[in-house]
């Protein structure tokens, strides 16, 4: 099990939302780029990036990408948002990013197979995987986006439960043990972990990971 701190990036500060919703910012963590170096000194296996701007807007946030990897260096990052097409993926791959996440795109009309060796992150929200900075349905159930996911050979996804995002409301274990049962390669989950106990119970269901960004940034869970 892998804990991973993530650091949310919107107007050039480090910001956690609640449930995803642009107008309510729970925490301002100030400088993006200083959290990324205090996460990089205690050696997690990555840090995971969100250009939350860019996810809503689109446009790969390249100057945050360049920035953000040399910051977090030696340590590799995990960037996603504003992702649209495979020249995106490139150009941000291009940037130094070693993860390169994809959601919008990933259930749109490019086919997923094109994108190569990318995170495909599965954002659910009432059963349904939600686009475009959390703001738009995709029309996809979550079984569906993940058999999209299989059909074309992805191995990673990133789950995140929208509703707990952002609230330290504990992890949605029925979710993860679905998408446990549904998808056979790495998973990482994310959304409401609080503490040590939600990562044990996390744990349990067989999922590889977990991403923290309220729980590390409030001390409730150490890196």
């Amino acid at each position: 099990m892998r804990v991973i701190p993530a650091v949310d990036v919107l107007d050039g500060r480090a910001v956690r939302l609640t449930q995803g919703d642009y107008d309510r910012v729970s925490i301002d963590a100030g400088d993006p780029l200083e959290l990324v170096r205090q996460a990089a000194r205690l050696a997690p296996p990555f840090v995971h990036v969100v250009a939350l701007g860019a996810a809503r807007d689109g446009g790969p946030p390249l100057e945050l990408a360049r920035a953000v990897v040399e910051a977090a260096s030696p340590v590799p990052v995990q960037l996603g948002g504003g992702v649209r097409s495979v020249a995106d993926v490139e150009a941000l791959r291009e940037a130094g990013v070693a993860r390169v996440m994809i959601g919008t795109a990933a259930f749109g009309e490019i086919p997923l197979e094109a994108f190569g060796d990318v995170v495909v992150a599965v954002d659910v929200k009432d059963g349904v995987v939600r686009t475009r900075g959390w703001r738009d349905s995709s029309g996809l159930t979550t079984r569906a986006a993940l058999e999209r996911c299989r059909a074309a050979g992805m191995t990673k996804v990133l789950c995140t439960a929208v509703d707990r995002d952002g609230t330290a409301a504990g992890p949605d274990l029925e979710l993860l043990r679905e998408v446990r049962s549904l998808f056979a390669g790495e998973i990482l989950a994310a959304g409401g972990i609080r503490d040590a106990a939600d990562v044990e119970a996390v744990a349990a269901l067989g999922i590889d990971g977990v991403v923290v960004g309220r729980a590390w940034l409030e001390g409730t869970i150490s890196l």
